[in-house]
């Protein structure tokens, strides 16, 4: 089963978006890229990653004329993605379900590889998928043991959060 691991923002300056998600939020920082498509930094909070991301280029960007003109300079949510058991056996349901590959596939067999594969759902929104999973992300989530949920209802105690818990 696919789960939802991976979550990109296009932000102009990943470093202060960085420091804005570990300090309001106790994210954790995992990474760092610079490569040919975007600087960025990467922060988890244990679970899903976040990908913070200057894009260099609107073609790395997913910038297509017609189809996503947000390009480079795109401030916002830019890309889902998800950790998949099979990249052909996702690419197929992806394709049969509307959705379009779009970059990021090897030319060679890598099974040890990271990669993403990057598809369009059927209203353009940009989908990534890997076997491998991101840094600082887990693809199964072990349920707390009663002392954590004890923990997590003294701390919600009375919010919504407590209630949606229950």
């Amino acid at each position: 089963m696919a789960k939802l691991r991976h979550i990109a923002l296009s932000v102009p300056d990943p470093e202060k978006a960085a420091d804005f998600y570990c300090e309001a939020f106790d994210m954790v920082r995992v990474g760092k890229t610079d490569s040919p498509l975007a600087k960025g930094c990467y922060v988890s909070d244990g679970v899903i990653t976040v990908a913070l991301l200057a894009y260099k280029t609107d073609k790395w960007a997913g910038y297509v004329e017609g189809e996503d003109e947000r390009g480079k300079d795109h401030v916002g949510l830019h890309h889902i993605g998800f950790w998949v058991d099979d990249l052909r056996e996702a690419e197929e349901k992806i394709e049969k379900a509307g959705g379009k590959y779009f970059m990021g596939r090897p030319e060679d067999d890598a099974p040890s590889t990271f990669y993403e594969m990057k598809f369009r759902d059927p209203h353009g929104v940009i989908v990534d998928c890997t076997h491998l999973g991101w840094g600082g992300s887990v693809k199964e989530v072990i349920p707390a043991d009663e002392s954590e949920r004890e923990k997590f209802r003294k701390r919600f105690a009375g919010t919504a959060i407590a209630e949606a818990a229950e």
